[in-house]
C-alpha cells in the first residue's frame, strides 16, 4: 500500500516543459493572441493546434545538464537619501529617479527537464506562409 502512495506522490510533482516553436516560426505568421489547443502531453508526440487550422506535431528532447528558465522585470532606479537628519530632511527616504531608464531584474523561474520541439504536421490543413 505504501508503494502506491509514493508512486502517486511522484505523479503529482510539477514538471515544466519548454514549447520550442523556432523551427516553424520563420515560415509561419502566428499572431500573439491566437487561440491554441495543446493535447497529448503524456504521449511521445503531443499536438498543438493553432486557430483551429494549423496543426503542429511535437517531439520531446531531454535537456543536458541544468536548464533554468528566468523571468525579466523592469525595476525603477531608486536612490536612498542618507546623511544626518539636520542636513537632510529626507534621510532614509527612497526616491525613484524618473530620469533614469528602468533596469532589468532577472529572477530564476523554474527548472526544465524537457524541451518540446514542434514541426508542421504532414496532414496540416494550413500551408506555411
Amino acid at each position: 500500500m505504501d508503494t502506491n502512495v509514493s508512486s502517486h506522490d511522484h505523479q503529482d510533482q510539477e514538471e515544466y516543459v519548454l514549447l520550442d516553436l523556432d523551427s516553424v516560426s520563420g515560415s509561419l505568421d502566428i499572431p500573439p493572441n491566437a487561440k491554441y489547443v495543446l493535447t497529448g502531453l503524456n504521449t511521445l508526440n503531443p499536438l498543438l493546434i493553432i486557430d483551429d487550422k494549423l496543426k503542429l506535431v511535437g517531439e520531446y528532447e531531454e535537456t543536458i545538464g541544468t536548464c533554468i528558465v528566468f523571468t525579466e522585470e523592469d525595476t525603477p532606479v531608486v536612490h536612498e537619501e542618507t546623511g544626518p537628519s539636520e542636513v537632510n530632511l529626507f534621510s532614509g527616504t527612497k526616491i525613484i529617479d524618473s530620469s533614469q531608464p528602468p533596469t532589468k531584474q532577472v529572477k530564476p523561474s523554474c527548472q526544465l527537464h524537457k524541451v518540446l520541439k514542434f514541426r508542421i504536421a504532414p496532414d496540416s490543413e494550413t500551408q506555411a506562409g
